[in-house]
């Protein structure tokens, strides 16, 4: 295998080994393509092996303890809670209030979103300096320091340790949440980018249901076991550790346009493809266009993303999605979702399983997304998606306000719970995480979709933070705020969202390089 790479790119007639523009005949060089030309039917490459290791090796690696790290303490609150009481009475000597109590608890949930959103910010700059492949493996150190600081909790007896670790694995989280996805639809042939994009939240969504199974008292969710339960996760960070640092390949367009090694790039591309380099004549096409348009040698920053007319659009569209996704109130449905399978007359038990159960119909529509993304364009799906979920919230407000007053109205709330999390798996859950890499090219791609990462992580914990206290206030009235919100973002995205399904990233940020008075829409059918 290795003997095919041993030759010189200019032959090809693409691209020289050097760092400067590649120099082609008229007979070489491929005519200038359109969004036509770059359909997704007619791109090279499908599933490999090693594009399938990558995708599963990020989505069990990273992905799944980020969601593991979200879902695991909704079983073992007062498991925590015990364990937090005790240790400042044997160290401190010091009987705590049941409200600095909850006060305490509330650091120790928020302070992983915290984490979150500090590795959403970084991310960017790990994804420059050190590669995609150095900022997953550097997720997966965190993900292991942080497990092992939760084995360790009730040994030392340290609250501080817990807090510390959940800001590490809340760290990992953000680099999985911004760096998953980016990697992952870098390397996927373009016919394969919103399938593979689909990974992050299946893992997310994944690793959630894990978590809240790993919590039930009969299986971790003990007073002597929970501190195993919240490492649990670290054998498949050691499990990405290995394979991601041996196994996988960089991105070959990281390599290509960033790093400027073009023959590493392509010896990469070729295996991921697993064709010949004479196969891949379009796609180094569409590399070294991309390397020729950019205008500057170094990766963007923060501070040029925002200051870039042609820019500020897309930066808009990212973090409008991220946050949007968390202000959709899939957590307050699934916080509701308890009481209404009680009022359901499931019992406690019953009730239990029954959120596991829109767990596993949340991971299922995951697994549904997967081909949807590939045959049906993004800002469809996304709008069907969006406007099934402010119905459903609309419909949930009012059923539970009736909850009582008919028979029939918690079987209502039952099934308008279940639809909510379908109609969200299928459009809302997946396409916020990897639509920055659609929308950007990739100079600007690490830095917006950190950005993006960011507020997604802080309406978690904005929502997270002020929801217990309006829900005190106007009780279900609350779905009506993120109604509102659902349907402020639709309308936004059905304005300027332009498609990206089947395109080259050079074309999309091309329709949307005039700000606010682009209009892709009017060139884009839903």
């Amino acid at each position: 295998m290795a003997g095919m790479f041993d030759y010189k790119v200019p032959p090809v007639g693409m691209v020289r080994s050097d760092s400067h523009a590649a120099v082609l005949t008229d007979a070489e060089r491929p005519r200038q393509s359109t969004s036509n030309d770059r359909d997704e039917r007619t791109a090279p490459g499908g599933w490999t092996i090693t594009l399938l290791l990558a995708g599963i090796t990020c989505c069990l690696g990273s992905a799944v303890p980020a969601g593991f790290n979200i879902g695991v303490l909704n079983n073992v609150d007062h498991l925590i809670r015990n364990f937090c009481n005790d240790s400042m009475r044997e160290r401190y000597d010091v009987d705590i209030s049941e409200y600095n109590l909850q006060l305490l608890w509330s650091a120790v949930v928020s302070v992983f979103l915290i984490g979150g959103v500090t590795g959403s910010f970084i991310s960017s700059w790990l994804a420059d300096r050190y590669g995609r492949k150095g900022a997953l493996c550097f997720g997966n150190i965190c993900g292991i320091s942080g497990a092992a600081m939760f084995l360790l909790v009730r040994k030392l007896n340290s609250i501080e340790l817990l807090l510390a670790g959940r800001l590490v694995v809340g760290l990992s989280g953000g680099f999985a949440t911004s760096i998953v996805p980016m990697y992952l639809t870098e390397i996927a042939p373009l016919r394969l980018r919103g399938a593979v994009g689909v990974l992050c939240q299946l893992g997310l969504t994944g690793g959630v249901f894990f978590g809240q199974v790993a919590g039930l008292e009969t299986v971790l969710g003990t007073e002597d076991a929970w501190q195993y339960m919240l490492g649990a996760f670290v054998p498949l960070c050691v499990f990405a550790l290995v394979v991601t640092s041996i196994t996988l390949p960089e991105s070959p367009t990281y390599l290509f346009i960033m790093k400027e090694q073009k023959q590493r790039a392509l010896n990469e591309l070729c295996r991921i493809r697993n064709m010949d380099i004479m196969l891949l004549q379009v796609e180094i096409a569409s590399l070294q266009q991309e390397l020729e348009s950019r205008t500057i040698s170094k990766p963007l920053n923060l501070k040029h993303i925002l200051k870039d007319p042609s820019l500020k659009l897309p930066v808009f569209l990212v973090c409008l999605l991220q946050f949007g996704q968390q202000m959709s109130g899939i957590n307050v449905v699934f916080y509701y979702s308890n009481t209404i399978f009680l009022q359901a007359g499931l019992g406690r038990t019953g009730s239990q399983y029954a959120t596991l159960g829109t767990g596993v119909a949340n991971i299922a529509m995951a697994l549904v997304s997967v081909p949807v993304m590939s045959s049906f364009n993004r800002r469809g799906v996304l709008l069907t998606s969006t406007y099934l979920c402010f119905g459903c919230l609309i419909a949930l407000c009012s059923s539970i306000l009736f909850i009582n007053a008919l028979s029939s109205m918690p079987i209502v709330c039952t099934a308008l719970v279940l639809a909510y999390v379908i109609f969200y798996g299928i459009g809302l859950g997946p396409i916020p995480y990897f639509i920055g890499s659609e929308l950007f090219d990739v100079g600007p791609r690490p830095t917006a979709m950190a950005l993006g990462s960011v507020f997604n992580w802080g309406g978690n914990f904005l929502v997270g933070m002020l929801f217990p206290t309006v829900e005190s206030i106007i009780g279900p009235y609350t779905f009506l705020i993120f109604a509102g919100a659902l349907l402020s973002m639709g309308q936004i995205v059905r304005i300027y969202l332009p498609e990206t399904r089947g395109k080259n990233t050079m074309d999309v940020a091309a329709s949307i390089s005039q700000g606010f008075k682009s209009r892709p829409h009017s060139r884009t059918a839903i």
